[in-house]
């Protein structure tokens, strides 16, 4: 197996972040996938990088990425070590992260060879808040060939719905959230949310899920503590065609956590890459 680590990339406002590739060399051109992970995520979570792995066994090119604004930095990959740069994250940038990969992709990289890669087969999967960003960027590009979702929130507005919020985020500046594995006071900008309202009817996830006209699966945990079920069933709403399936008992990250030590993944996770696999091998 090829994997070529830590490739950098420009992202938006020209700030640096890195690109994991894994595939298995064959001199055939073999579909993509890309991944986008979510909230208070990064593409070395867990165990990301064995879901990685049996991707590529299977056939594909699978590509996994940190949003440029997630916190990590190019010498911290796996740490929230810039939490300026984190505070100033909103859903723009990484969409405009996604188009960046995207370029990249097509412009070529002579680490991947183009024989390697079919640009005419390219998946998108999103995790978390990562689905819904996904959901919007793959409605705008019509390069995305199909489109799964792992535990993914059906909007994003959906943290600020407490009343009141907004006009102490704006007062205060930015409000914080607190890193459960770290411990960090994570901040984020009041920024955030004037990009979010500046775009509204571009960040609606409902009607970015109308415009999808490709193939797309819906799949979460029922015992997701972070993200309800109920978050999928709503996705599917809006795109009646999508395939859902719900994993019997999984949890948010489907059975992971960071850091991960073991060489198999657990029940829930080798589900989810099953049922990914399963679906995509099917278009």
């Amino acid at each position: 197996m090829e994997i070529l680590r830590n490739l950098q990339l420009t992202g938006a406002a020209a700030r640096p972040f890195l690109l994991d590739v894994y595939y298995v060399p064959s001199g055939k051109p073999k579909p993509i996938v890309l991944f986008a992970h979510g909230f208070k995520g990064f593409k070395d979570w867990g165990h990301w990088d064995l879901i990685a792995r049996q991707f590529a066994e299977a056939g594909f090119v699978f590509i996994k990425f940190n949003f440029s604004h997630n916190g990590t930095t190019l010498a911290a990959p796996t740490d929230f070590a810039d939490l300026e740069a984190f505070g100033q994250n909103n859903y723009s940038k990484e969409l405009n992260d996604l188009q960046a990969v995207l370029t990249w992709l097509h412009h070529g990289d002579e680490r991947l060879p183009a024989e390697e890669a079919d640009l005419g087969r390219i998946h998108l999967i999103g995790h978390s808040r990562g689905g819904a960003i996904s959901i919007i960027y793959a409605s705008q590009d019509e390069r995305i060939s199909s489109l799964l979702t792992w535990a993914s929130v059906a909007s994003l507005d959906y943290a600020w719905k407490t009343p009141g919020m907004i006009a102490k985020w704006e007062t205060d500046g930015q409000y914080e959230v607190v890193n459960g594995r770290t411990g960090q006071q994570m901040p984020i900008y009041f920024q955030m949310y004037r990009d979010y309202k500046a775009r509204e009817e571009a960040m609606d996830v409902n009607r970015a899920l109308q415009r999808l006209d490709i193939p797309m699966l819906i799949l979460h945990g029922t015992a997701d503590p972070a993200v309800p079920a109920s978050a999928a069933e709503a996705l599917q709403e809006g795109k009646t065609d999508a395939q859902l399936h719900l994993i019997e008992g999984a949890d948010h990250v489907f059975g992971g956590q960071h850091p991960f030590e073991k060489d198999a993944l657990p029940p829930h996770s080798q589900k989810l890459v099953e049922q990914s696999l399963q679906f995509l091998n099917s278009l």
